[in-house]
Parts: structure tokens; C-alpha cells; sequence
């Protein structure tokens, strides 16, 4: 879901919306004989209302346009709908449900991906993007965010990771850099906050599920890993515990207080930093604006969030939408050409000028990237190489029911080692995935 503009719990993980109404397997209606691929009339396009939306809405008007004028007897309806977790969810069960009701083409979360499949609302576009001139342009993990089973669902039009916020004047006053290893980010946790008691060293958060992830994956571990086409747990794999326990011990007296941080989320994390109360925190690139509305406003930089080794970047959750044509599409062909049109270079880049949209096409990342200093932390930390939640609707599951966020506060209230937290986690995740 949307990164830009917004915060991550609220944005980017609305999945569960989708696995508990939506997306359940079972719901839509055989579609492979309902879909066409009428050449004209009009091709239906269901994309999502943000905040600001009256910019983005300028720039798919550029598209339209382009589009119809190249396209005799074509129209474009472009419909904006709810991001609401529960208005999306019911939108998406009503297209899934009644194939005559779906649009041809549609914008989504790529956590959503392995539900909306499951419900078989989604076409595999494969074999046309195999013939998109673009397709080489694309990032590979991000690629992968639109795949299952080998099945290609959707094309990647924007992506969002998170990267090191840090206070320039703060770490100016402490004779620090910018943190280059894990080491260096403790030290200047426990630093800053010794200096200046009122402030956190870092702001991190129980409940922040991707602030936690890259710490998990930098260590070697992960979620859940795959043998033979079914997903296991493995967030109790030792190298998992000791990513765990990396982001876990940024909590306490020296930096972030359990007590007032074990509840904290992703967007919380954002709040604190825009008003002077932390040092650092990791945050995505939208955060940029509501930083800048803060107090901290020309007193702040941003690196890409170091990991373990000296010079290493820590792996980031690679977030974002893409765009998918439904099963029930009338209009395929149309539908997978204003998919490319849209996702193409020229359009990629004025998205992120008009809403900051992070590119998926890596020279399109590059020119940004060389127009905009801000984002060269977020496009290194894109190639170095992105990370991703299990692809399977078992994570709606996962994730509605804060198994991570769970685990993680266990740890910091010290309600339970690391041990047993994860492997409580990873009896749940177990759990969920055998039940799909």
C-alpha cells in the first residue's frame, strides 16, 4: 500500500482488510469465460484516492489523454477509490464477486497480491510483459513483488522503502557521522540520549513490523523460508533471534524506553522525529514532508540504514503498488497497454513529481535520484537490494493477528527472551500457513 504521505501502518499494510473479506479463496465467480478483449469502448480503470490526489489525478489525465489519442474509439473511465482498509475491501469483494461489476484494470498493494489471486480476480499478464521494451528496465526484487507460483500478476508502478532519518545539529554537537555500521548506530543512540535525556537516541517501535524486518533479514534471518513449495516459519532460526535481538536492545533506559516505546508505531516513530524528540529513526521517503512541517526542518540528513558490517546497507521491505488486470477484464489488451503506458518512464517520473513517488524503473530511479539529493539514500538502499513479506495469503493472517509486533513487545517488556517470543511467533506463522 502507499507509502507517500503517509505512514506505513496506515498505508502500506492494509492488507488484512483484504485476507479476512476480500480475498478469500472461494468468493469470485468463474471469470476465464466472462473476460474479453474488446479493441474499443470503454476501458475502466479503478485507481486509489490519496491525499493530494489532485495532483496525481493531473498526471493520469496526461495519460488518458495520450492514451485515447492513440487509441480510435478507446475511452478511459478512471474511477478513484477508498484506500479505507474496510471501504477497499468491500469494493474489491464486490468486483471479485460480480465480474460484470470489475474494472479492467486496477491499482493494488503488492501485499495484497497473493489474496487477490487466491480469489481469482487477477490475470497473469506474464507473456505480455515479456514484450514490454521495459520490462529489463524494472528492479528485479520489485519485479518479484508482482509474482506467485511463478506467475507474473501485476506490473510494479512505484515503490517506497525506509532509510536512517538522523539530526544533523544533535550529531554535530556530539562529533559524530552519520552511522556506516550497527555499532556506530548504538554508540550514537547511546551518545545522543546521555547528552540530551529528554530526546531518544533513536525512536523504534513494538509495533513496527518493517522498522524491525531489515534488522531481522541484515542478520541472515527471515520471516518464513520455503521448502517445497510450502512456506515454514523461521523466525525462530538463530540468525533471526539475533536480528531480533539487535533491534530489541534499541529499546530501554539508554535509548528508546519500553514503556513509552513498546506501543510505538511506524507512524509514531515519524511523529517523534518531526518534533525534535529523537535523534534518529528509521522512516520511508514520504516521511519527507511531514519532517519538514515539523521542528526539525533543516536540521536533519538521512542515510541508508547501515547494517552489521561497516559500509553495509541493511536490507529494507520494499513496499508500493502495483497495477493488475482482472481476470474479468473485457478490455485486456487495453488494459495491460495504459498498465505500461502508465508504468513507463515518462509517467513514472512525473508520478514522483506530483506525489513523490519512488520509481520502479531503475534509470528512471537514476534520474530522480540526480535531481532530488534527498533520495540517493533510498534509491542506494533500492540497490542494494529490497526485501519482502512471504508471498502467500497466509501473511494477511500473520499480520492481522500482530503475530510480529506480538513477539517483538514480549522481548522489550521483558515478558519473554528472544527465544521463547520467537518461537511463540513462529508456532503462530506455522499455524497460519498450514490453514491455506
Amino acid at each position: 500500500m502507499r507509502l507517500i504521505r503517509r505512514t506505513a501502518a496506515a498505508a502500506v499494510l492494509t492488507v488484512t482488510c483484504i485476507a479476512a473479506a476480500a480475498c478469500s479463496p472461494g468468493t469470485a465467480l468463474p471469470a476465464g469465460d466472462r473476460a474479453g478483449d474488446d479493441r474499443t469502448g470503454t476501458l475502466q480503470v479503478w485507481l486509489y484516492n490519496e491525499a493530494g490526489n489532485a495532483a496525481k489525478e493531473a498526471v493520469i489525465g496526461k495519460a488518458v489523454a495520450e492514451f485515447q489519442g492513440s487509441h480510435q474509439g478507446v475511452t478511459v473511465n478512471v474511477s478513484y477509490i477508498d484506500t479505507d482498509a474496510s471501504a477497499r475491501a468491500a469494493k474489491m469483494k464486490g468486483a471479485f464477486n460480480d465480474p460484470n461489476s470489475a474494472p479492467d484494470l486496477v491499482e493494488f498493494g503488492n501485499t495484497d497480491l497473493p489474496g487477490y489471486v487466491a480469489a481469482g480476480g487477477l490475470a497473469d499478464i506474464g507473456a505480455d510483459l515479456d514484450r514490454w521494451k521495459e520490462k529489463g528496465d524494472l528492479d528485479p526484487a520489485i519485479a518479484r513483488t508482482a509474482v506467485l507460483d511463478g506467475k507474473t500478476y501485476g506490473l510494479p508502478w512505484w515503490v517506497g522503502v525506509r532509510a536512517l532519518y538522523f539530526r544533523t545539529d544533535l550529531f554535530t554537537e556530539a562529533g559524530l557521522t552519520p552511522p556506516k555500521s550497527y555499532d556506530e548506530l548504538v554508540a550514537a543512540n547511546q551518545k545522543i540520549h546521555a547528552a540530551h535525556p529528554d530526546t531518544f537516541g533513536i525512536a523504534v517501535g513494538g509495533k513496527y513490523t518493517f522498522g524491525a524486518l531489515p534488522f531481522v533479514w541484515d542478520a541472515g534471518g527471515d520471516i518464513a523460508t520455503k521448502e517445497g513449495g510450502t512456506f515454514k516459519a523461521a523466525i525462530n532460526s538463530s540468525a533471526s533471534q539475533a536480528g531480533i535481538k539487535r533491534y530489541t536492545d534499541l529499546f530501554g533506559e539508554n535509548g528508546c524506553p519500553a514503556q513509552q516505546c513498546a506501543d510505538l508505531t511506524g507512524g509514531k516513530t515519524v511523529d517523534l522525529f518531526a518534533a525534535g524528540k529523537s535523534a534518529m529513526a528509521i522512516l520511508p521517503n514520504s516521511s519527507r514532508s511531514k519532517v519538514d512541517a515539523g521542528a526539525v526542518k533543516g536540521r536533519y540528513g538521512v542515510v541508508p540504514l547501515p547494517g552489521e558490517k561497516a559500509g553495509s546497507i541493511a536490507p529494507a521491505f520494499g513496499g508500493g503498488n502495483n497495477l493488475g488486470v482482472m481476470k474479468a477484464a473485457k478490455h485486456r489488451t487495453l488494459a495491460v497497454e495504459f498498465a505500461e503506458l502508465l508504468a513507463g518512464p515518462g509517467y513514472q517520473e512525473q508520478m514522483y513529481d506530483a506525489m513523490g513517488n519512488l520509481p520502479t524503473l531503475k534509470s528512471v530511479n537514476d534520474k530522480v535520484a540526480a535531481k532530488d539529493a534527498f533520495l540517493k539514500p533510498f534509491t542506494d538502499t533500492i540497490a542494494a537490494g529490497t526485501r519482502f513479506v512471504p508471498l502467500d495469503q497466509a501473511w494477511a493472517q500473520i499480520d492481522a493477528q500482530a503475530v510480529v509486533p506480538t513477539m517483538l513487545q514480549q522481548v522489550v517488556t521483558g515478558k519473554a527472551d528472544v527465544a521463547k517470543a520467537s518461537g511463540d511467533a513462529a508456532t503462530q506463522i506455522t499455524s497460519a500457513f498450514a490453514a491455506h
